[in-house]
């Protein structure tokens, strides 16, 4: 079931127009630092998306509520790396997944974007949503405190994969935040099996954008 009364919020124009050679990179502020985000037109996963914009925004914002700092933060489809960027930036120990063709470009932003020595090196690791989950983070070993996605949900087929991935990632006292537009019924349709498997709170809605901005938590029994 969904609880909680969502704020309604704008995406800030925080990011910074620049002249520049490279059409593909774009410059934001977040926390008090200048981020620069190279893109690629080649995958989905290199296009920095409204989810990332609005997640990034409501973590600034809201530093009390969801404190980073030393905290383990896996983020699952990170596609540029910005929110992954700005989590370091919080003061977290970060690793930022994607599929592997996309791991290069996700790299070069957040090696670039955080070698402030205050912050905790980030990781980098291969993740395809539902295979090898046990081989390459073995529960024993790996425990987060939050797992962050945003837009990870589109047309495209691997939803249930995607679904058992964060069930294999949320453990009792994991803190699920997922941003991401509806655009479609698969959507929605996934945010009610979302809703039938966790405690699921609405946090912030971006109308203009169609962005919901959610938090999920493992039921207690």
């Amino acid at each position: 079931s969904l609880t909680g009364s969502p704020v309604t919020l704008k995406i800030l124009q925080n990011w910074v127009p620049r002249v520049s050679h490279y059409f593909d990179k774009e410059h934001y502020t977040y926390v008090g630092h200048q981020i620069v985000i190279q893109e690629s037109i080649e995958h989905f996963g290199a296009v920095v998306w409204p989810g990332a914009l609005a997640l990034s925004q409501y973590l600034e914002s809201n530093q009390e509520q969801f404190n980073l700092k030393d905290k383990k933060v896996l983020e699952i489809g990170a596609g540029t790396g910005l929110l992954s960027i700005v989590a370091c930036i919080l003061g977290a120990h970060v690793t930022a997944t994607d599929l592997p063709e996309v791991l290069e470009n996700l790299s070069y932003n957040i090696s670039r974007n955080t070698q402030n020595s205050n912050m905790h090196k980030p990781e980098v690791r291969k993740l395809v949503w539902g295979e090898g989950l046990n081989e390459d983070f073995p529960v024993s070993t790996y425990h987060y405190d939050f797992i962050l996605a945003t837009d990870v949900v589109y047309h495209h087929a691997a939803l249930d994969p995607l679904l058992a991935t964060m069930v294999y990632f949320c453990k009792p006292g994991t803190v699920l935040l997922w941003a991401n537009k509806f655009r479609f019924s698969t959507d929605y349709e996934f945010l009610e099996k979302v809703c039938n498997i966790f405690n699921t709170t609405i946090l912030a809605e971006f109308p203009e954008s169609n962005v919901k901005l959610l938090k999920a938590t493992v039921r207690e029994n």
